[in-house]
């Protein structure tokens, strides 16, 4: 035996890992952030449409959040 090879293969693993899926909703949150700063300098109005999107995305980013950990399995996280 080489000093590259293992006397015993390795355990397997204890929990498979879960990785949300790709979503649109970090960068729409980072563009209405920036609309809401912006609108501070040059309209009031820009900064509440902002400030509307990003309660409707934070919403839905929440929702997809909670959806995601309803579907793992019971034993996660105990």
């Amino acid at each position: 035996m080489n000093e590259y090879e293992h006397p015993a293969p390795a355990p397997p693993p204890g929990e498979e890992l879960h990785l949300p899926g790709p979503s649109i909703l970090p960068l729409a949150a980072a563009i209405a952030i920036t609309l809401i700063v912006v609108g501070t300098t040059i309209s009031l109005v820009i900064s509440v449409v902002g400030l509307v999107a990003l309660v409707i995305i934070v919403w839905r980013w929440v929702g997809d959040t909670r959806r995601d950990i309803a579907e793992l399995p019971e034993e996660h996280g105990h």
